[in-house]
C-alpha cells in the first residue's frame, strides 16, 4: 500500500510513522509537515533514525493524498475540517482522521464541547473507529474518525457494562501523561510544572466527554444517559490510567442480574475475540501498557454486588492514537487486524 501521513511532526504522527514504516503491507509512506518540510524525519523523531532516512514532504494535503490507498490526518483540532474536502477530492482509497473533528456525529453534542462544526456536511461520511468494540464491523469503511485517548480508555471500561444491561451513571477518573498535550511546550507540560505534581483540568467539561456520552447513550439506548469523565495530568510522559466506579441499583445487583456471573466474566465475554484487550485478574500497571497497542483491563464487583470498579491502562499515543488508527485501517481493509501492531512494550520505562 501507498500511504500518506499529513501533519506528522508531532508525537502522535511520530508513533504512527514508527508503526507504519514497519507494517508488512506498506510499501511507501509519505510524511508531510508544514513546519518541518524538507528536514529529515529523524530530526523530529530521533527514534526513527534507524528505520528511515526520509525527509518530511512539503506537499499540501491534497497533493499528498493523490494516488494513495490510505491517508492519515494528524492535525490539530479544527484543521482536519479545513482540509478534508480537499483530501477527498484527491481520491484516496481511505481517510483516517486522528483529530476530534469527525468523532461526534450529533452536531448539537459536538457544539456543546467544541463549538460550531466547520464542515457539518462531512460528519455522516466518517465511521467512528473504536476498533476493539466494532471489530469486523469496520470492514469496508472509507473514512474513519479515530477515537480520542481518554475516550478510548473510558469506552473500553463502559462497553461491557452496557452489554450486560447495566443502565447506571458511572464516574471515570483518569490520569494522563504529558505527551497527551502534544509536542509544543506549554505551561502545564513544562517539566518543572509537571514532575512530582498531579492536577485536575477541564473540570466537568473535558472534550472527550462528548465521545464517551455518544458511545454510552448508544449502547444502553437512552439519549439522556450520563457518564462523567474526570481528567487529571500526571507526572509521567506516556499513558492513561483510568478507574471507573458505579453504584448499581438493588434490582440490578450483579448477583441478581446474572446469577453466578462476575464483573470479570462480563469483560472476558465482551472482549473474548479482541486481540488487543487483555482482561486481567488484578488491576493493571500503567508501565505494562506503555508503547503497545494493548488495553489492560480489570473489573471487580463489591461483595454484595451493588458496586463495580473497572481499571484500564493504555498508551495514549498508541492505543489512544496511532496504533488504534492502524488497527481500524487493518479491519476496514480486511487484512490481518494485528498487522504492524504485535510489538510488546518496554520495561522498565
Amino acid at each position: 500500500m501507498k500511504l500518506a501521513v499529513v501533519g506528522s511532526a508531532g508525537y502522535a504522527g511520530g508513533e504512527l510513522l514508527r508503526l507504519l514504516l514497519q507494517h508488512p503491507e506498506v510499501r511507501e509512506c509519505v510524511a508531510t509537515s508544514r513546519s518541518q518540510g524538507g528536514k529529515p524525519i529523524a530530526d523530529s523523531h530521533p527514534a526513527l533514525a534507524t528505520v528511515t532516512d526520509a525527509r518530511f514532504s512539503n506537499a499540501t494535503p491534497g497533493e499528498a493524498a493523490r494516488g494513495c490507498d490510505v491517508v492519515f490526518l494528524c492535525l490539530e483540532h479544527g484543521e482536519s475540517s479545513a482540509v478534508a474536502a480537499e483530501v477527498f477530492r484527491a481520491g484516496p482509497g481511505m481517510v483516517v482522521d486522528l483529530a476530534a473533528d469527525f468523532r461526534v456525529r450529533d452536531p448539537r453534542l459536538y457544539q456543546q464541547y467544541y463549538g460550531a462544526h466547520a464542515a457539518p456536511e462531512l460528519l455522516g461520511r466518517f465511521t467512528y473507529g473504536l476498533a476493539d468494540v466494532l471489530g469486523t464491523k469496520l470492514r469496508g469503511a472509507t473514512a474513519i474518525a479515530a477515537p480520542g485517548c481518554f475516550a478510548t480508555a473510558a469506552q473500553l471500561a463502559l462497553y461491557p457494562l452496557a452489554r450486560a444491561g447495566l443502565d447506571v451513571s458511572p464516574s471515570l477518573f483518569a490520569v494522563t501523561g504529558s505527551s497527551g498535550a502534544g509536542a509544543q511546550p506549554k505551561p502545564t507540560t513544562h517539566h518543572p510544572a509537571r514532575a512530582h505534581n498531579l492536577f485536575a483540568y477541564s473540570p466537568l467539561g473535558h472534550r472527550h466527554q462528548a465521545e464517551v456520552l455518544q458511545g454510552w447513550r448508544q449502547w444502553i439506548g437512552r439519549p439522556d444517559a450520563s457518564a462523567r469523565l474526570i481528567t487529571h495530568s500526571g507526572p509521567f510522559v506516556r499513558g492513561i490510567y483510568l478507574t471507573l466506579h458505579a453504584h448499581i441499583p438493588d434490582e440490578c445487583a450483579i448477583s441478581g442480574g446474572e446469577p453466578g456471573r462476575t464483573a470479570g466474566e462480563w469483560f472476558r465475554d465482551a472482549y473474548k475475540d479482541r486481540p488487543f484487550v487483555r482482561v486481567l485478574d488484578q488491576p493493571p500497571e500503567l508501565t505494562h501498557a506503555v508503547a503497545t497497542n494493548y488495553a489492560l483491563v480489570h473489573a471487580v464487583e463489591s461483595a454484595e454486588g451493588r458496586e463495580v470498579q473497572v481499571t484500564v491502562a493504555i498508551d495514549n499515543l498508541v492505543k489512544g492514537a496511532g496504533g488504534q488508527a492502524i488497527q481500524a485501517m487493518n479491519l476496514a481493509l480486511g487484512i490481518n487486524e494485528c498487522s504492524g501492531l504485535r510489538g510488546g512494550g518496554v520495561f522498565p520505562c
